[in-house]
């Protein structure tokens, strides 16, 4: 499994919106991220949709955290971006294994949901929260 630079990037704006707490522009955003512009509104776009994001319009819009960063987990944002975590594509539900129809048998498909369901805990654990109190973070690893 390998988390995308999308998601890294949704990380991002999402510890920038919350460590700002208030409406920033894209441009702004973008600086601080270090992600382009034309990425950053795609992002925003997402997120947004997602109401993790409030936009607003106008000479003084922007964007806005719209949930608390108590209530935003690793495991969501990269779940929403990336889909569902899993570190081999016969765990996926709709993918079939090549070895045999039925995942269950193989040992691989057992050892591999079981470190996937470990690493899908441990960023529902996370929250945007924790990231701005680093120390916390890594405790809790």
């Amino acid at each position: 499994m390998r988390i995308t630079q999308e998601s890294d990037y949704a990380l991002r704006i999402l510890t920038h919106l919350a460590a700002i707490d208030g409406v920033a522009d894209a441009q702004s955003i973008s600086e601080h991220t270090s992600v382009t512009p034309r990425f950053t509104l795609k992002i925003l776009h997402k997120l947004v949709s997602s109401r993790y994001v409030t936009s607003y319009k106008g000479a003084r819009g922007g964007y806005r955290l719209a949930v608390s960063p108590d209530e935003i987990t690793l495991k969501a944002i990269i779940e929403l971006i990336d889909g569902p975590i899993a570190m081999m594509r016969c765990l996926e539900k709709e993918q079939t294994c090549s070895l045999n129809s039925d995942k269950t048998a193989c040992i691989y498909h057992h050892i591999f949901e079981s470190i996937s369901m470990d690493v899908a805990r441990k960023l529902q654990a996370i929250t945007i929260s924790d990231v701005l109190n680093r120390p916390s973070v890594f405790e809790s690893l």
